[in-house]
């Protein structure tokens, strides 16, 4: 199951993954598993980190091609351990920018489908953005790049099951 929706402010992707919620958990805060966050065909040279806590950080190499390299990541602000995160998303140095006031907020949701989890991703763009903002950060590509992350996070533990 795969779906897009889209949000005035934003939008949501829901998957259903074959993984338990504790694995995709694992997938989203484990530094050791977060390279399905990578783009396909790189190979970052500074580790991941992740400090799991609000007000935390999870960071990333992200190598887009020789010459464009940046990190990306988060700032935590909720943690449901196995069931929610909620973080500050952008880059430094690269898209979206974390030097950008009003970047977006992540919200993952994981819940239990039997032996499976219902992933959904909801990506929101803050209130007090006027709506041409809003249609500007949009029209930069994050709903297809997020899918196309979402989607290899799909694949890495179908792959696994």
């Amino acid at each position: 199951m795969a779906s897009t929706d889209t949000l005035e402010r934003g939008f949501t992707l829901t998957r259903l993954l074959d993984a338990p919620p504790e694995l995709v958990w694992q997938a989203w805060t484990d530094p050791a598993q977060l390279d399905w966050f990578f783009n396909p065909g790189t190979t970052p040279t500074q580790p991941t980190t992740v400090d799991l806590r609000v007000g935390g950080a999870w960071r990333q190499h992200m190598v887009e091609n020789a010459t464009t390299q940046y990190i990306t990541g988060g700032i935590y602000r909720d943690i449901v351990p196995n069931r929610r995160l909620v973080f500050a998303w952008g880059a430094s140095g690269g898209w979206p920018d974390t030097d950008e006031p009003d970047g977006p907020e992540v919200t993952v949701e994981l819940e239990p489908v039997g032996a499976r989890t219902r992933l959904t991703v909801t990506l929101r763009l803050p209130d007090d953005l006027s709506q041409g903002a809003v249609q500007a950060w949009l029209d930069k590509g994050l709903e297809a790049g997020m899918t196309m992350t979402i989607d290899r996070l799909v694949a890495r533990l179908s792959r696994a099951a």
